[in-house]
């Protein structure tokens, strides 16, 4: 994200932007929305809506935040020009923000209710213990991520008191198992860097072909999670249009990523794959309206 603004109020607002990643945040607060539509079965309230995305947004901020302050000797060698080393932000405003976002998510989740922020102070927990003590643990870590990332829509499901849907935990599912297996071939990516952080990753213990035949195995458990579902008869024939082609199109990248001969080739297979479920979550959302009316 890039801010015109020029002279310093621009310098920092652009080293606030590279700090928190926005992308992820916004990603983040999209899904836990995703989950209450999902879990409610129609549009919620917008109150409860904008509360459940502020909620994703900040406290997925907050741990991005968080990560440059723990990771702050590793990128003074790997990545100086990162905004901490880099004196961009000062260890004092990198303080003030991940106290700033870590209260405004906790006050968005009390603000629906006890459940919600019960929800979301254990999932800041684990972001936090993963930035401070488990990044470097392999597997564990690369699990407690992708535990993150599905349970934006737990969440969302469960402010709408949705959890009884069954759609909910098979997109937590879907969610967790396609994270773990991109955690995982990210590693196989950065082997470099994990080796200088002494990190237990799959592809630095097992090697880089191994961590890569992982992830498609998990692509393929990614599919057979899909196919649910339609096995229980919770979604229509109509809903095979959004399936298929995502399910198609995973089996490809990853195939195409279990190949790829360079770093830069599989991390840019790892962006597309995420586009790909990305456009399966908003496809899904988009295409509901009309399945429904048709069964």
């Amino acid at each position: 994200m890039q801010f015109p603004i020029p002279g310093p109020i621009g310098d920092k607002a652009r080293a606030i932007a590279d700090l928190i990643k926005p992308e992820l945040p916004l990603a983040a607060g999209i899904c836990v929305v995703a989950g209450e539509i999902i879990g409610s079965g129609g549009l919620p309230a917008p109150y409860t809506a904008l509360l459940g995305f502020l909620t994703g947004f900040f406290v997925s901020g907050s741990a991005m935040i968080s990560n440059d302050f723990f990771d702050l000797e590793v990128d003074r060698i790997n990545h100086p020009m990162r905004p901490l080393p880099s004196g961009r932000i000062t260890i004092a405003e990198l303080t003030l923000l991940t106290f700033i976002f870590t209260a405004v998510g906790f006050l968005a989740a009390a603000l629906l209710g006890p459940q919600a922020l019960a929800l979301t102070i254990l999932i800041w927990i684990i972001g936090i213990l993963y930035n401070w003590r488990y990044k470097e643990s392999g597997l564990l870590g690369n699990a407690m991520v992708a535990l993150s990332v599905g349970w934006t829509f737990i969440f969302g499901g469960a402010v709408v008191d949705g959890l009884a849907n069954g759609m909910i935990w098979i997109f937590a599912a879907l969610a967790f198992v396609f994270d773990l297996g991109e955690e995982i071939a990210g590693g196989a990516m950065d082997v470099k860097g994990d080796d200088k952080r002494s990190a237990r990753t799959i592809a630095r213990i097992y090697g880089k072909r191994h961590a890569l035949n992982i992830s498609g195995l998990l692509s393929l458990l990614f599919v057979a999670i899909g196919t649910i579902p339609f096995v229980m008869g919770w979604l229509s024939s109509c809903y095979l249009a959004v399936f298929l082609p995502v399910d198609l199109a995973v089996l490809y990248l990853a195939e195409k990523l279990r190949a790829s001969q360079t770093d830069e080739e599989g991390r840019r297979r790892i962006r597309q794959l995420y586009l790909v479920v990305t456009f399966l979550v908003i496809a899904f959302i988009a295409v509901k309206p009309v399945c429904e009316l048709s069964v």
